[in-house]
């Protein structure tokens, strides 16, 4: 894959863990690589090592071995602050909990990476505005998270994750919590402003039947990830 084409790649990626002096390996060798514009889904049994590889390609962990790079950049080139400006500007993250502030309103969270990106008050309070309305949420502005339900709030989350218009959004289980209806409704704003945005999304999910709605599906068993083919 040439590297003009990939937002987000690992070579090689190893990752094990020691428990009471024994050894877990939980990513044996992975190679992997996210195109631009493109989504991609990644499932497997819970324990098997998708949030601990998602970990590893957005920097949040290191790697027992192996490298991640971000377009060309080799992550482990970065310094911590350089990780964390680079991560901000390029990367979204979404999780099962939502992680919102609960001592804000939703526009106010969604300003959050705006502003630690240094932008204006004027100008962040204008695009949280118009990302929370994009997702459904513009009755929804100076509600505090407690006045939002479930799917709202994953809703706010996504647009917190996009607001900077990423490279790529890494999402681990964002519709774990929801029911089926509030699911469904999350997923089809993810793929409606990703066809918009042209973001690469890397969502790893226990639902095989939301799974195959994303253009490239990959398996990881026993450590080893592998393409399923449609």
């Amino acid at each position: 894959m040439s590297n003009e084409k990939s937002v987000l790649r690992c070579q090689g990626l190893y990752k094990a863990f020691t428990d009471v002096g024994k050894r877990l390996e939980v990513l044996s060798g992975v190679d992997f690589c996210v195109e631009k514009g493109k989504t991609v889904a990644i499932v497997g049994v819970s324990g098997s090592g998708k949030s601990t590889l998602l970990h590893l390609l957005g920097g949040l962990d290191d790697p027992s071995k192996g490298r991640v790079f971000w377009g060309d950049q080799d992550i482990k080139a970065l310094s911590e602050r350089k990780k964390c400006a680079f991560r901000n500007h390029h990367l979204g993250f979404v999780y099962q909990f939502h992680h919102l502030l609960p001592e804000f309103t939703a526009i106010e969270n969604v300003m959050m990476p705006l502003l630690l990106g240094k932008a204006s008050l004027k100008m962040a309070k204008e695009k949280a505005r118009d990302y929370l309305i994009k997702v459904g949420l513009k009755d929804r502005l100076l509600h505090k998270v407690a006045e939002l339900s479930g799917g709202e709030r994953q809703r706010a989350a996504i647009a917190r994750a996009i607001v900077c218009e990423p490279k790529c959004v890494l999402a681990d289980e964002p519709t774990g919590n929801l029911d089926h209806h509030s699911a469904q409704a999350v997923w089809d704003v993810m793929l409606d402003l990703q066809k918009e945005s042209g973001t690469s999304f890397v969502i790893v999910t226990h639902d095989l039947n939301l799974a195959s709605r994303m253009q490239r599906q990959y398996h990881l068993e026993d450590g080893v990830l592998k393409e399923t083919l449609g």
